[in-house]
């Protein structure tokens, strides 16, 4: 028997302009979400719970995979009531098991989620991606967060190149970077203001990358137990983008991460979520290789392709496309699920704005056609796969 990828969509709640009942007509059988609405640090009641199914179920699909239950920064810092959030988390998850909900996503990225700096970048053929410009996050960190630490952190050279690029931005574009940093991207949960950007900075003095290391490494010794205990399976998801920004370390972002992680905490139930995009924009992650590595640790899959260039910058290309190698992913993928025979859910990650969600208010990167695309592009190639097989 030849198991596929559970096809899931993820789902931002009632609010969410893309509906259940859209994403079931695009064949998805699953629903990725979370209770967005539950403060982070809070424990998720069954209550709460049992209602979020409900709506779900009725509309005749199933909550696959959660997330995320968001880590809360004092837990990530090992600050103030640090302990009583862990048990929080732990009764979440007690929870979470109790209604049949198995996988759960999250991430430890210090303070700020997912990051881009343009949600709305036109691409030639008219079509809107997600972009990253590492030029207008180092003019944020220089010249709009002002971080003393940033002047000594890059060369003079780049300093300058940042400034004049800085002082060429219009007004329009300033107050573009500025928003899209701070005010937090669908699932991140929390927006700041740069001065409460700059206070919680100052929380992570201390803090490099061993030590953020330690702490992940410490709650999940907390939380692993439980998982255990209640059949849950923990997926971390990368950084995006998987490297440091405004000083701030990153401690899951290559395959040497990925290895440590596992080795530190090593169970089961111990897990990643593999998402291409994330682990893409490195060009030194083999994303085929570490999915034969990691395989039995892969419990969650992003499928997205990212396109880097020499400066810095990427966009979120076509799925099959940009520089993820994606038939090579997913092949791969296969041959683990056939090895564990079980599925593992996949969601397609950030489609384009395209067609006529382009009239439309949608999530960035979230929008129904683009990752309706995407999915029919990703079913096209494990089906094709799946044939030669059986050749």
């Amino acid at each position: 028997m030849a198991y596929k990828m559970e096809q899931t969509m993820r789902w931002y709640g009632p609010s969410d302009p893309v509906s259940l009942a859209d994403i079931r007509q695009s064949g998805a059988t699953g629903i990725v979400t979370a209770l967005h609405h539950i403060p982070n640090g809070d424990c998720w009641t069954k209550e709460e719970i049992q209602l979020r199914k409900k709506t779900i179920t009725e509309a005749g699909l199933t909550w696959s995979v959660v997330e995320s239950v968001p880590v809360h920064e004092h837990i990530k810092t090992r600050t103030g009531n640090f302990e009583q959030l862990i048990a929080n988390y732990q009764q979440t998850l007690r929870n979470l098991a109790a209604e049949g909900i198995f996988t759960v996503c999250y991430n430890f990225m210090p303070i700020l989620d997912w990051t881009r700096t343009d949600l709305s970048k036109e691409l030639p053929n008219g079509a809107k991606a997600l972009f990253y410009e590492k030029k207008a996050v180092q003019a944020f960190d220089l010249f709009i967060l002002k971080r003393p630490a940033a002047f000594e952190e890059y060369s003079q050279e780049e300093i300058a190149q940042v400034k004049e690029y800085f002082h060429a931005l219009s007004p329009a574009k300033h107050q573009l970077i500025l928003d899209t940093i701070l005010k937090g991207l669908p699932g991140s949960e929390i927006g700041y203001t740069l001065d409460e950007f700059r206070s919680m900075l100052q929380t992570y003095d201390g803090i490099d990358a061993p030590k953020l290391q330690e702490h992940l490494r410490l709650f999940l010794e907390a939380i692993i137990p439980v998982a255990e205990e209640v059949g849950v399976y923990m997926t971390i998801h990368p950084d995006d983008p998987p490297f440091s920004l405004y000083g701030l370390p990153r401690v899951v972002s290559t395959a040497a991460d990925a290895r440590r992680i596992i080795r530190d905490n090593p169970s089961p139930h111990n897990g990643l979520c593999f998402c291409t995009g994330s682990y893409g924009v490195r060009p030194e992650n083999d994303l085929p290789a570490m999915i034969s590595e990691f395989g039995n640790h892969i419990h969650f899959i992003h499928l997205r392709s990212t396109k880097r260039d020499a400066e810095g910058n990427f966009f979120e290309d076509n799925h099959l496309e940009g520089d993820v190698p994606m038939a090579a992913v997913i092949e791969e993928i296969l041959k683990v699920q056939e090895n564990r025979k079980k599925s593992i859910p996949m969601r397609p990650d950030h489609g384009h704005q395209m067609l006529d969600d382009l009239k439309k208010q949608t999530n960035p990167g979230y929008s129904a056609i683009g990752r309706l695309k995407g999915l029919a592009e990703i079913r096209g190639v494990e089906e094709g796969l799946l044939y030669t097989w059986k050749k």
